[in-house]
């Protein structure tokens, strides 16, 4: 088989990936969760939404990630609250990013109205597009190291874009598994490295380059067959000099497929 004992490398931690280590171990490879950043949840984030739902008054709401979802749900333990956080979102016309973050929001019995064909903030602003939203109003709970990429396209369609950062990201070196990659690495035992977000290049980067030089890294890097989940993530690399191949299908799956293809 063509992943047969092939090393995968996917930036995220280990209770994040169990589909991704599942799927490679079935096709006899060998999966490297690699954790680079990690969630910290600001406070009061399902009160402070609903506060600005209702001052706001948006046509529409935007999640970009099943990560949103499930950091404000899972705050909003008290019962009223949680129908509170219910129905302020229900209010509004909701979009979701990607089939997982539909799930989601349907898991909590949120009517999802939109979804694109291409699961990106590109294929967001092609929906934006198509249905002529102009001069609507769109709130976006997010995290805070997304980039302005979406909101400046929806403000050239002609919207009035609010983001609400609900979580930051930051750099997380734990310490075994990256022992483990670094031996890995060196011996050029690593076959393939998806990365999963613009954030989790940076923090990758950040920590190899507590280990060893920059020109030693982007030397190995180059022996690897590199997948960036979408364009956004592929920019970030290149900014590194770091060649890599964009997935097709802006998810976990379509990155897995694609070095799949590429191996």
């Amino acid at each position: 088989m063509v992943l047969d004992g092939k090393t995968i490398v996917l930036t995220r931690q280990e209770n994040e990936s169990s589909e991704f280590i599942s799927y490679l171990k079935s096709k006899n490879a060998i999966p490297f969760a690699l954790p680079t950043i990690k969630i910290i949840k600001k406070n009061k984030i399902s009160e402070t939404l609903i506060n600005s739902i209702i001052d706001y008054d948006p046509d529409f709401s935007v999640f970009m990630s099943v990560k949103a979802v499930k950091l404000l749900f899972s705050e909003a333990v008290d019962i009223s609250k949680y129908h509170q956080l219910q129905l302020a979102i229900a209010n509004t016309i909701v979009v979701a990013v990607g089939p997982k973050t539909k799930n989601a929001l349907e898991h909590e019995n949120i009517k999802v109205s939109y979804m694109p064909k291409r699961y990106s903030s590109v294929g967001i602003g092609e929906i934006f597009t198509k249905i002529n939203a102009y001069n609507k109003k769109i709130i976006i709970p997010r995290s805070s190291a997304s980039t302005p990429f979406l909101s400046s396209l929806l403000t050239k369609i002609g919207l009035h874009v609010q983001e609400n950062y609900i979580y930051d990201t930051i750099s997380f070196h734990d310490r075994k598994p990256w022992i483990n990659f670094y031996k890995l690495f060196m011996n050029d035992k690593i076959d393939g490295i998806i990365f999963t977000s613009s954030s989790s290049v940076k923090s990758f980067f950040e920590i190899i380059l507590s280990y060893c030089t920059h020109d030693i890294v982007v030397n190995k890097l180059h022996r690897i067959k590199i997948v960036a989940i979408g364009p956004t993530t592929s920019y970030e690399l290149i900014k590194f000099n770091i060649k890599n191949i964009t997935s097709k299908y802006y998810t976990i799956d379509g990155a897995i497929e694609t070095m799949f293809n590429i191996l």
